[in-house]
């Protein structure tokens, strides 16, 4: 039997509830829901990156790879990408944003699947994503 692994980058506090930032299990590395917090800083509560979509949509993309990568995943690993988002008014720009991101990765292998729902996050936070990737 495989054994399933925590994934917990360096840039990431521990998580504030009995969950893993991600976990992996043979080939499969499920990323947990992230949300625009800035690298962790000891001792410090998680800080969001700055009040924009912009920003936060970046940072929430950073942090997702940070998990892929501790998992020894890269984006062309990702079978499927879920967005969060607050506000449907955000949806063209957050594509934009999504897109040139994208752009700029540099993928060799067809861009993951995407689904993107509206919730409801806590005070300040405009977006989340997680991710799905299958390695090997």
């Amino acid at each position: 039997m495989t054994e399933k692994t925590a994934l917990t980058p360096k840039t990431h506090t521990t998580p504030p509830a009995k969950f893993s930032h991600g976990v992996k299990k043979g080939n499969i590395l499920q990323v947990a829901g992230q949300v625009g917090f800035l690298p962790a800083v000891e001792g410090q509560p998680p800080t969001p990156a700055g009040p924009t979509l912009r920003e936060q949509t970046l940072q929430t993309l950073a942090n997702v790879k940070a998990i892929l990568e501790e998992g020894g995943a890269t984006w062309d690993d990702v079978m499927m990408i879920r967005v969060y988002l607050t506000d449907v008014d955000h949806f063209a720009e957050m594509n934009e944003i999504y897109n040139a991101y994208f752009e700029e990765q540099g993928l060799t292998q067809p861009p993951a699947a995407r689904t993107t729902v509206y919730v409801g996050l806590p005070a300040g936070l405009l977006i989340e994503i997680d991710a799905l990737a299958v390695l090997g």
